[in-house]
């Protein structure tokens, strides 16, 4: 006989420890607040795990915080994988404390549907050096993107996504707005031609040089002959935002992250 139960009735942490203790083989099949998920046991350890777009351990820890759902556990069932590594006991400690942080995340990134958006810096203000991480998740911000968004378009699970927005935040580099109806002029600029796009990339360009100025230009003209190259071949409006995102990764390593951040907060408007 299949166990199956509520998530709302007793947590998914507490029923893998029976099903550890017993030893057993088999699935978990879970399904959250519309999403799906599937945790495999081998002699009562954990061997495998998926959730959406999340894989091994990392889908542990979000399925672990599912509050709502529903679980089955099918016996006899294994995974032809081996995504986990770690033990049961770890793997539950590590979900916890997890839990306990999104507390804290939630007191400055209260919902998925916030948007995040650039705040301006004042002169003198404290360098901000940013991690790869980081810098995954603030070359896509955009002043329209949610949060949610954010966790789609980066790949990234939404704790981590949480978790940066959280830092840059108290620091001062961004802030988050309630969800509001999609502006007209939040719409693709009307014209995507090969023209309009290089004049676009060239005011991009132009905003780069002014970040790094003489020293860096050599590095700002190098990404600028790709993107036009890019385009040139078809590539569209997709050559100039990773035109963008390249410079703003070169400019935080020739002059630090505010800057960088400077640079991302001027050539948003150039997209609207």
């Amino acid at each position: 006989m299949a166990l199956q139960g509520s998530l709302a009735d007793i947590a998914l942490p507490d029923v893998i420890q029976l099903v550890s203790v017993s030893g057993k083989t088999g699935v978990f099949t879970l399904s959250g607040d519309g999403a799906d998920g599937k945790i495999f046991i081998k002699d009562g350890q954990i061997t495998d795990a998926v959730a959406g777009k999340l894989g091994g351990e990392y889908a542990v820890y979000e399925m672990a915080g599912w509050h709502k759902g529903q679980f089955i556990f099918t016996a006899g069932i294994e995974s032809e994988r081996v995504t986990v590594n770690k033990s049961n006991t770890s793997l539950m400690m590590e979900a916890a404390r997890r839990l306990d942080e999104w507390r804290v995340l939630q007191r400055k990134v209260p919902s998925m549907d916030a948007v995040p958006y650039f705040l301006p810096r004042e002169p003198g203000q404290d360098q901000i050096t940013l991690s790869p991480q980081e810098w995954a998740i603030v070359t896509k911000i955009d002043g329209r993107l949610s949060i949610a968004k954010l966790e789609e378009t980066t790949g990234l699970p939404a704790f981590d996504v949480c978790k940066v927005l959280f830092g840059l935040v108290t620091s001062g580099l961004i802030a988050l707005r309630s969800p509001v109806e999609e502006p007209a002029a939040a719409a693709p600029p009307p014209s995507s031609s090969p023209r309009s796009l290089l004049a676009l990339a060239e005011n991009v360009r132009k905003l780069a040089d002014e970040s790094v100025g003489l020293s860096g230009s050599i590095a700002v003209e190098k990404q600028y002959r790709i993107a036009r190259a890019e385009i040139e071949a078809g590539g569209g409006i997709n050559s100039v935002q990773s035109l963008v995102d390249r410079l703003a990764r070169a400019i935080s390593l020739l002059e630090g992250g505010d800057k960088a951040g400077e640079f991302l907060r001027k050539v948003t408007p150039l997209f609207s």
